[in-house]
């Protein structure tokens, strides 16, 4: 069984371009079983707001982490890894924080697909990653993001003047982007299949 874990942002969920499009490939890629997440916060004011923001990212990462172990695949940790033969972590946003933490505290031997990182995502160690952001991204400074990276041999990919959702003033321009960022995910999830972590 080959497993992909969608992790959304908060107001960026799983039908938006990035997920929806990296779903599509998963599955073309033959990844068979999806868990897709949804989590929600009456916590606002999060940007520029570091209190905010942890007390946000808290109580996310609680209703995440419950949701996962109700399902059949992570209800017993034990069992994950040999009921599996690949799993995927597919991430925006907040969701790359919620993610690397889950890996990490459930020692899961699991890829990741980072798409625009916070920087509290490094704090969890991911590794075996991809990552993409923006220059015009307000949530993250793109130099700590490309130093994170560097730090923990994740590729890193940096697109002009593309916002928190990896778009610009240019729809065409966005089209381009996307196509991209869609052929790079490919190509990390096709250069990964087969090799048990």
């Amino acid at each position: 069984m080959k497993l992909a874990v969608y992790f959304p942002g908060v107001g960026y969920h799983c039908d938006k371009p990035l997920l929806y499009y990296a779903r599509k490939i998963a599955a073309a890629c033959g990844f068979d079983q999806h868990i897709t997440l949804s989590y929600t916060t009456q916590i606002r004011d999060l940007l520029g707001n570091p209190a905010n923001m942890k007390a946000a990212f808290l109580e996310l990462y609680e209703q995440a982490e419950s949701a996962l172990d109700k399902t059949s695949v992570f209800s017993q940790q034990s069992g994950v890894a040999s009921c599996c033969d690949e799993i995927l972590f597919i991430s925006k946003s907040v969701g790359t924080s919620i993610a690397a933490r889950y890996a990490s505290e459930h020692s899961l031997p699991c890829r990741h697909i980072l798409y625009t990182p916070l920087a509290e995502t490094f704090a969890f160690h991911p590794r075996n990653g991809i990552a993409f952001t923006g220059t015009a991204d307000p949530w993250v400074n793109t130099a700590v993001i490309r130093q994170q990276c560097q730090e923990h041999q994740i590729p890193f990919f940096l697109y002009e003047n593309a916002n928190h959702s990896l778009e610009t003033g240019d729809v065409f321009r966005n089209l381009e982007i996307m196509k991209e960022v869609m052929q790079k995910t490919e190509e990390f999830i096709r250069k990964g299949i087969g090799n048990h972590l």
